[in-house]
């Protein structure tokens, strides 16, 4: 039986596809205007890094875990690591700015000179994309391009490149924090020891979920009890540890089922099901649905 996993992306994968040249590890800033004459992802992945795409001009559609934003010039949205992203539609006059990090950059480079209260952004869901002023705009392209140009490899190394980068790096991101306090007033300062769990947590999920779907698993990998972690969970999002581990499974599986070359078999065999009977009897009790009747529903609405 084929493989049919959603594609996983690296930084260094993103950077070979769309064509850039490689810059310092763990950071990339991608800057294109009418660079592409078709969409250079055409399919859904899920990346391992943090993001920010702003539009400079044009427009942008695109899907993250099936919603659809479309983000047009002064806009820009944040994406979190293992966010299912579709691009959709790129107008041909598109300009972008997309400014990738992970994880180990922010610890290994930045931690100093970046505090947690400015990932306020990346810990909340369902953020919308931002609507820039003219002035917030022109100070977030000033950055990235400086940041773009220091982070990239050449001949001649200035002086205090290290700090220039992860300086330039903290004031962008305190901009876009700031701009989004703005916005959201009722954002978290910080990260508080149970939001950090949360986002182990759902870190480790998002690695397992095909293969573990019970909590003491989870639990055990946190060094916590399973009691201890759904508790915790239901504070920080609303919910238990076995309804987000469900919650995980029908996205994945919601996702499978929109590629029509898939047999309902195949996607069975993807989620490490034990049988189809069982799968769709999952399936239905979580989504009110048969495979089959959503993937005639998910058919229906995209023609």
């Amino acid at each position: 039986m084929k493989k049919a996993s959603i594609k996983k992306h690296t930084i260094s994968d993103i950077i070979e596809i769309l064509g850039d040249s490689p810059q310092t590890d763990g950071l990339h800033v991608h800057l294109s205007k009418n660079k592409f004459e078709e969409i250079p992802l055409s399919y859904p992945f899920r990346a391992d890094n943090y993001a920010f795409l702003l539009v400079v001009s044009g427009v942008l559609k695109i899907q993250l875990n099936l919603i659809t934003y479309t983000i047009k010039s002064n806009e820009m949205i944040s994406i979190k690591p293992q966010t299912v992203t579709h691009i959709l539609e790129m107008s041909n006059d598109l300009e972008i700015i997309g400014v990738s990090f992970t994880v180990d950059f922010i610890l290994k480079n930045s931690f100093k000179t970046i505090e947690l209260n400015a990932f306020d952004f990346f810990t909340s869901n369902n953020i919308p994309k931002l609507k820039l002023l003219e002035e917030e705009m022109n100070t977030s392209v000033t950055l990235s391009k400086l940041l773009e140009k220091n982070n990239s490899f050449n001949d001649q190394k200035p002086f205090f490149k290290e700090e220039i980068i992860n300086y330039t790096f903290g004031l962008l991101m305190y901009h876009y924090a700031s701009i989004y306090k703005k916005t959201h007033p009722n954002l978290e300062a910080d990260l508080s020891r149970q939001e950090e769990l949360t986002l182990r947590f759902l870190k480790i999920l998002n690695e397992n979920l095909k293969k573990e779907r019970t909590v003491q698993f989870y639990a055990d990998v946190l060094c916590i009890t399973s009691g201890h972690l759904s508790k915790v969970l239901k504070e920080v999002s609303g919910k238990t540890a076995n309804q987000l581990i469900d919650d995980a499974v029908i996205m994945e599986a919601k996702i499978l089922l929109g590629n029509p070359t898939l047999t309902i078999a195949e996607v069975t065999y993807e989620l490490q099901f034990s049988d189809q009977s069982f799968f769709g009897k999952f399936f239905k009790k979580h989504t009110g649905y048969s495979p089959t009747e959503f993937r005639k529903i998910h058919r229906s609405t995209s023609l």
